[in-house]
């Protein structure tokens, strides 16, 4: 069974940055497309941002369009979601997911993806 942890969560400041990790056990992490979300206090889990096998391409919630930046470095197993202009509706639990398939360009649906973390932390403070 594949294992994810997240790191890099924290409290930071409205206007703030942080850049969350994920290192994935899988030794052929670099087949798989990968996904950030989010479940904010009292509300269901929410997609972020996704990225193909290849990291070739990219998608966004619309929200944080211009802020986050999903990357990922298959040398190191790990996939990056990197935060800037932090404000206070992005505080949740942020988890990362490994697709279920092979090759992927990444989804939006949390049913197409196989193996979650644990989640991080991120409280944004105003």
């Amino acid at each position: 069974q594949v294992e994810l942890v997240e790191s890099g969560g924290g409290l930071v400041q409205v206007g703030g940055s942080l850049r969350l990790s994920c290192v994935v056990s899988r030794r052929t992490f670099n087949r798989y497309a990968m996904g950030w979300f989010r479940r904010a206090p009292g509300k269901e889990r929410e997609f972020v941002a996704t990225i193909s096998w290849t990291g070739g391409s990219s998608y966004y919630l619309d929200s944080v369009k211009g802020r986050f930046t999903i990357s990922r470095d298959n040398a190191k197993n790990t996939v990056y979601l990197q935060m800037n202009s932090l404000k206070p509706e992005d505080t949740a639990v942020y988890y990362c997911a490994i697709d279920s398939g092979l090759f992927g360009r990444g989804s939006w649906e949390e049913s197409k993806y196989a193996d979650w973390g644990r989640g991080t932390q991120v409280t944004v403070s105003s």
